[in-house]
């Protein structure tokens, strides 16, 4: 690999058979690097493993599989990066940065060293597509209610300790019955994942889908108040109504009831699920197609 800051190397298990040996044992990397599955914890032990042979001021990891990005340190002028693979499964891509060019020697070492890494963090990907699997739902391919679960009491723990808003949304289709019992359980389905479909294509890049159950959905919105959860809320039932269904020679136009609740003070995860659901069955109540807001 040549010196320049905008070169790029792949590392993969080829590159490992073919490696100088070097002394594991003296870094103990490869024992500390068996410790996690997380991604931004094997990239944060790696380096910190190599510091002292290869400094470094910055480091950045990117794996677009999975949406991870980590970066930690300031990003310097000097450059190295390398893109990770193991048997043709991408593992991401990792840089290192700092104020003066990475020498020759350090850039053969560092290259031995990163074969530590790769068989780890082929370890973390297969962990995060099984579990990315167990968490989604097969017929909408949203997050399932495991995930929704599992992210709520998170969002709240993480709301409360940064003093930050956090709104749920519950989108429950209209007249979800009547079209399964009229068309069908396969025109059911294809409303369930095309509804789901547009309301992944109109939430924000940091907000996720979940199929709460059966005809419903839930929106988790991190830092967003009662108001903006509201605007938000409005938009995804105004898009739902925007949508046509066809199914074999008919058209189906979709319309959604829309509950908005904001994490208050006293409130737990399952108290604002309930206000949420009770907020969305107000909109029920109240003629449908429509958008109500917890008190």
């Amino acid at each position: 690999m040549k010196e320049q800051s905008a070169e790029l190397a792949v590392v993969s298990n080829k590159t490992f058979e073919a490696s100088t040996a070097v002394n594991l044992h003296h870094y103990d990397i490869s024992s500390a690097l068996q410790t996690t599955l997380e991604f931004d914890e094997l990239i944060g032990i790696f380096c910190n493993k190599i510091q002292a042979t290869i400094p470094h001021n910055g480091v950045e990891y990117n794996h677009p599989l999975f949406n991870m990005h980590y970066q930690r340190g300031v990003m310097a002028r000097h450059s190295c990066s390398y893109v990770l693979k193991v048997e043709e499964q991408e593992l991401g891509e990792l840089k290192l940065t700092r104020t003066q060019r990475f020498g020759r020697e350090e850039l053969k070492m560092l290259e031995s060293l990163l074969c530590c890494l790769i068989y780890p963090l082929r370890n973390a990907t297969l962990f995060q597509q099984a579990l990315r699997m167990a968490y989604t739902d097969p017929l909408t391919k949203t997050n399932n209610r495991a995930a929704f679960n599992d992210s709520l009491q998170r969002e709240v723990k993480r709301a409360v300790r940064h003093g930050q808003h956090l709104s749920l949304v519950f989108v429950d289709i209209d007249h979800f019955k009547n079209i399964n019992d009229q068309y069908g359980h396969a025109c059911g389905d294809l409303a369930l994942a095309s509804v789901a479909a547009w309301l992944r294509d109109s939430v924000r890049g940091s907000d996720a889908v979940y199929r709460f159950g059966g005809e419903e959905f839930v929106i988790l919105l991190a830092d967003t108040d009662i108001d903006g959860a509201g605007i938000i809320a409005e938009r995804l039932r105004a898009d739902i109504e925007s949508h046509t269904l066809a199914y074999g020679m008919d058209v189906l136009n979709l319309t959604a009831s829309l509950g908005v609740a904001t994490l208050q003070g006293d409130d737990s995860a399952e108290l604002l699920v309930k206000r949420a659901d009770k907020a969305m069955y107000a909109a029920k109540q109240r003629g449908r197609n429509r958008v109500e807001l917890a008190a």
